[in-house]
């Protein structure tokens, strides 16, 4: 029934900010998948008869890859595993699934907004029983398992049917197919006032939500149309496909210039929301008005008490730290804390679980508060959405309104893609060096106030990581961050953040890049990007 397999280590199975993620051929290798899941296997305790969540973002290979896990938990001791219908499961609808039946944890398969196919992207990350991502002493005993495995555990079994909802057995162990979207759909109906927004459609409001061929197809489907009663054609690109129809699911204002352009135009829907690859980020977009993630926090947080799940107010903010400042000036006027954490979901964990923050936010398009321990695409949405219903107001409205009271944080991020890796470190480790000598030097105008190499102190449990981004601090609150993410597949990618506080209401209305070109240029010039990757222009500028 059960089988152990010989098998040797692979050198490249190190976790970054959210799971292990390869080519597809990469982990088509023959035990590359196996040795990776028998590793995060070999680093929990107290699992034996427990339940274990399955689900990915439906992208190529995620099919084979949950046979794969499911007969590996029956062999390893697993009681039960859960598994979304069609091996599908958003992100954050599998954290709420982990949460709701108290699971021990989760395996999650995506690689979130990077494209999927035959040849391109495919992820895996462990999910523990808060809900959220792995803290970073299990995904290290992870590499370091991956580094020493000899064998992994097996079970001798035909494949489960994940097509069919219902309960199934798997060499002695449980198996439950689950409705994907019910879950869901049930924990945002205690959130959100479902017949305001009901209402706010019915009056002619108009919207589109864009799921890209993504995980949040059915999700939008079930909750905007068939429960809130927008209209069909509503939701558009909302079956997933394999390979996100051959396009790439990260809804920013590249991939996502079709609904851009559409919100801009005058005969454009009053609202408009995209999501990505596996339903943990957002775009939103007014008639008119684009929103930025670091923004759209802000905003978020200073209405959510018009939400009935948040009626009670917040007790507090979390933000990455490349993320605008503007969610600092919101925390400070209702009093409440204020946290700065390195990138990554997994840091916010602990401060949601301290019932110190409730509202959490990435300018990578990721929005969530504690309803679950992950990002949320679609809550983020609905939550816009309540806002607009309560108010009577449109986003351009309320965006300009928020601008007067607390002032625009003008802000964008450069992205250089699939940079030699080479070249990338050694970027990162010239200007690392230059650090301590920065203070008070002036460059294209602009006086240094500070430079430094983010560490953080977590508050709950007293851990610290270091080397989370380069921030440099000019006078009268400006910055630049620069770091290397830990999201791609294929060579390294460069971030390069760059933000202006803005108190003046008559400079509210400035093009972002032209509010910031002296701060890009002594961007340039601090970090020699252009110089030391060789390219003219960014790939991607958000």
């Amino acid at each position: 029934m059960f089988k152990t397999v010989a098998t040797t280590p692979f050198d490249d199975q190190k976790p970054g900010t959210s799971g292990l993620r390869k080519k597809v051929p990469e982990f088509k290798q023959p035990n590359y998948v196996e040795n990776f899941i028998q590793s995060v296997f070999d680093s929990l305790d107290g699992y034996k008869g427990k339940t274990l969540v399955i689900g990915g973002d439906g992208r190529y290979y995620n099919r084979e890859v949950i046979q794969i896990a499911v007969k590996m938990a029956a062999a390893n001791g697993f009681g039960r595993v859960l598994v979304g219908h069609h091996g599908i499961l958003s992100t954050p609808a599998a954290s709420n699934v982990i949460r709701k039946y108290k699971a021990f944890g989760g395996l999650i398969l995506s690689a979130s907004h990077n494209p999927g196919g035959p040849t391109e992207d495919f992820g895996i990350k462990y999910n523990i029983s808060n809900g959220g991502p792995a803290p970073e002493k299990i995904t290290d005993a992870v590499f370091a398992n991956s580094k020493v495995i000899k064998e992994y555990k097996i079970a001798e079994a035909a494949d489960i049917d994940i097509d069919t909802v219902g309960k199934q057995q798997l060499a002695g162990m449980d198996v439950e197919i689950i409705d994907s979207v019910s879950d869901y759909a049930e924990l945002m109906e205690t959130l959100f006032d479902f017949d305001a927004i009901r209402a706010l459609i019915k009056s002619g409001f108009t919207l589109r939500f864009d799921s890209m061929h993504a995980v949040t197809g059915p999700y939008g489907k079930e909750i905007l149309e068939h429960r809130l009663g927008a209209p069909d054609g509503t939701c558009v690109n909302f079956v997933p496909l394999e390979d996100f129809g051959g396009h790439h699911p990260d809804p920013n204002l590249v991939y996502a210039k079709d609904l851009y352009d559409l919100l801009m135009s005058p005969d454009g829907p009053d609202f408009g929301a995209a999501s990505d690859g596996d339903g943990d980020r957002n775009l939103i977009i007014g008639k008119g008005m684009y929103v930025t993630p670091s923004d759209s926090l802000a905003m978020l947080a200073a209405n959510a008490h018009l939400a009935p799940g948040y009626k009670a107010g917040l007790k507090g903010i979390a933000r990455s730290m490349p993320t605008s400042g503007a969610a600092d000036r919101v925390a400070e006027k209702l009093k409440i804390g204020m946290y700065e954490t390195p990138t990554g979901w997994k840091f916010f964990g602990n401060l949601l679980d301290a019932d110190m923050a409730t509202i959490c936010g990435e300018e990578s398009s990721g929005t969530g508060s504690n309803h679950v321990r992950e990002k949320d695409g679609l809550w983020a949405v609905l939550l816009w959405l309540n806002i607009l219903a309560v108010r009577k107001e449109s986003v351009q409205q309320i965006s300009r309104e928020h601008w007067a009271t607390y002032g625009r944080n003008y802000y964008t991020r450069h992205d250089y893609e699939e940079v030699d890796s080479a070249a990338a470190n050694g970027l990162i480790d010239t200007l690392r060096a230059k650090l301590p000598t920065l203070a008070g030097k002036t460059v294209q105008g602009l006086t240094i106030t500070t430079a430094d190499d983010f560490a953080y102190h977590d508050p709950v449990d007293k851990s610290v990581s270091q080397h989370q981004g380069i921030r440099i601090l000019f006078e009268g609150g400006s910055r630049i961050v620069l770091r290397l993410s830990g999201t791609g597949t294929s060579g390294a990618t460069l971030r390069l953040y760059i933000e202006r506080y803005e108190a003046d209401p008559k400079r509210h209305g400035l093009e972002t890049q032209a509010a910031l070109a002296d701060l890009i240029s002594a961007a340039d010039e601090l970090t020699e990007i252009k110089t030391r990757t060789g390219r003219d222009k960014p790939s991607v500028i958000t």
